[in-house]
């Protein structure tokens, strides 16, 4: 055997032991671009987690269709639980609870301690002292009247007072006042899921599932679109149905592109975008989680509860 031969046959017998830790450089990354660590909630399986910046879950907990969450300042997740909210330690002790017989896709932590509550079927918005006793309410449909399951998907109070509700069913963004009486209309073809109010006074909306047209738009307060991003718009991405949003201090819009109804494992679960459309960060972990219907990026300072994260 000459020289160059058994080089050659010593690299395959190497290549292939089981004690070689050589890692193949064609093993997939579940992270493309500058990452950041999240809390984020797998609709589908019913679970919110916490991730690493390098992808790994390092926390997780039972959320059954779960579609709304937060990490509060005290570090505690506040998440929505199908039909409840809760709020858990990181300990995983549960220390606020509230059921209905409504289902339920939006919550938040106002300033004053209590938490807002979005109950689809029943059209009431609501705000609950941290016994679980209902201290106010709005309601948008008549007393008894059943909505249904996609009258209402994530809504907000906002910092005057007034509520941004997402009418999936009606393709409509509204924003009400303290008495209920609509000051705003924003059309959302295909279904809005999120709406945030942003620090400039613009909307920021995720849509699109029902004609298949998902896209983010942001519109100004006369309701003149100025910015977003359009299905198949991004190079190798394709947009399913847009749901969680973040704004973030530098113009970064987050977004997560929930992957039901037939799309499973299609695209990436999270996308980050900058204000010109270029992509800095794609999450998609298919073998960790199905459906992400939320987020939060977790390395961006401020209160969520005093208005400081744009979520």
């Amino acid at each position: 055997m000459n020289t160059l031969l058994l080089i050659s046959s010593l690299t395959l017998v190497l290549s292939a032991s089981p004690n070689s830790e050589a890692v193949p450089s064609s093993a997939p990354s579940v992270q493309q671009g500058k990452p950041h660590p999240m809390a984020c909630a797998d609709y589908s399986q019913g679970k919110v987690f916490l991730v690493s910046a390098q992808g790994k879950v390092e926390w997780e907990y039972p959320a059954p269709n779960c579609n709304d969450l937060w990490v509060l300042g005290n570090g505690n997740l506040l998440f929505v639980t199908g039909h409840g909210v809760k709020e858990v330690t990181r300990d995983k002790k549960v220390v606020f609870d509230y059921s209905s017989k409504s289902e339920i896709y939006a919550c938040q932590r106002l300033a004053n301690g209590n938490t807002f509550i979005g109950e689809c079927n029943a059209g009431r918005l609501l705000e609950v002292d941290p016994s679980g006793k209902i201290v106010k309410q709005l309601r948008l449909l008549p007393d008894g009247k059943d909505g249904g399951h996609t009258y209402m998907r994530n809504a907000r109070q906002l910092p005057n007072g007034h509520y941004l509700v997402a009418h999936f069913g009606q393709q409509v963004v509204k924003e009400y006042d303290a008495e209920g009486k609509v000051v705003m209309e924003i059309r959302a073809p295909g279904g809005p899921h999120s709406a945030i109010r942003l620090p400039n006074g613009n909307t920021l909306i995720a849509s699109g599932d029902m004609r298949q047209q998902a896209n983010v738009f942001e519109v100004d307060k006369t309701g003149k679109t100025v910015w977003q991003v359009t299905n198949n718009e991004l190079p190798g991405i394709s947009l399913k149905f847009m749901t969680g949003l973040q704004r973030l201090p530098n113009g970064n819009t987050v977004m997560t592109n929930w992957l039901g109804h037939g799309q499973l494992g299609k695209a990436p679960h999270v996308i980050e975008v900058r204000p010109d459309k270029k992509v800095v960060w794609t999450f998609a972990d298919h073998k960790t989680m199905k459906t992400i219907s939320s987020i939060q990026v977790l390395d961006i300072p401020g209160d969520a509860a005093k208005g400081e994260i744009v979520h």
